[in-house]
This record gives structure tokens, C-alpha cells and sequence, in this order.
């Protein structure tokens, strides 16, 4: 896996994604829902353990390329090992991308306590971080 050199700029930028952010918080938590196994740190980060059911590999392909999209600073790999989907996901040697990989972690526990939970609690979560989140086309900080 190729982690992005330090000098990425940790921020979020869905100006231009196919989806919105509650969309993209909905698809977490069927995904999470419906085929998590496990999930644990590894030597460069952390990684998601997946059902390999029908379909599981490419929807999970597709989520992290669009999050890599708005989140540059991330390195992800998807591969197939026996019945299950890896999803590993790393980030340079920075503070706030730490941080924020640690709040990635935790997002199928924080979904799982509070199934109503939006991203204006998301948002506070990464913003007490230091991690900016563009949303809009004028480039504004949401």
C-alpha cells in the first residue's frame, strides 16, 4: 500500500462526489450491518474484515475509491482472502490523520450506538480533530 506522502493536505473534500455525506453515512451502516466481520489494527493501519457474498467485494471497491476521492490523504487496498473482503486503510505520519483514521475505526461502533446518529455529530467529531470538511461547490468548509 502506497501512503501518501505527509505533505497531503488532511481534509475532506466532497465537493465533487457522487453522493452526499448522509448518503455516504447510510451506505456505512448497511455495509456494516450487513457483512462486517471484523476489524483490527494493523502494522500500517487499520483494516475491516468483510463477507465475501455476492456483490460485497464491489460495492466495498467502490466505497473506498469514492472516499478516496474526497480524502486524499488516505491509502486504501481491497483484496479477497478466502471468504472475506480486506479493506485496509492507512495514512501518513500526521497527527490529525491518526486521529481521524482512529474515528474510521470506531464508525461501526458509533453507528451501532445510535442508528439515528447524522454527520452534523460526525462533523463535530472530526472538526474537534482538526480535520476540515468541504461540501459545497463554493469550497466552503462545512
Amino acid at each position: 500500500m502506497e501512503i501518501p506522502a505527509p505533505s497531503t493536505p488532511i481534509v475532506c473534500d466532497m465537493t465533487n462526489a457522487p453522493d452526499t455525506e448522509q448518503e455516504r453515512l447510510g451506505e456505512y451502516r448497511r455495509l456494516f450491518a450487513q457483512s462486517l466481520v471484523d476489524r483490527e489494527h494493523t502494522a500500517e493501519g487499520i483494516r475491516f474484515r468483510f463477507r465475501a457474498a455476492p456483490g460485497v467485494e464491489s460495492w466495498v471497491r467502490d466505497l473506498a475509491a469514492r472516499e478516496k476521492a474526497c480524502c486524499a490523504f488516505y491509502a486504501y487496498t481491497v483484496t479477497v482472502a478466502g471468504d472475506e473482503v480486506r479493506w485496509d486503510c492507512a495514512v501518513p505520519d500526521d497527527a490529525i490523520a491518526r486521529a481521524i483514521v482512529e474515528e474510521f475505526y470506531a464508525l461501526p461502533d458509533t453507528l451501532a450506538e445510535n442508528p439515528d446518529a447524522g454527520m452534523d455529530g460526525l462533523r463535530e467529531r472530526f472538526a474537534r480533530h482538526g480535520l476540515p470538511i468541504i461540501t459545497n461547490p463554493a469550497g466552503t468548509v462545512g
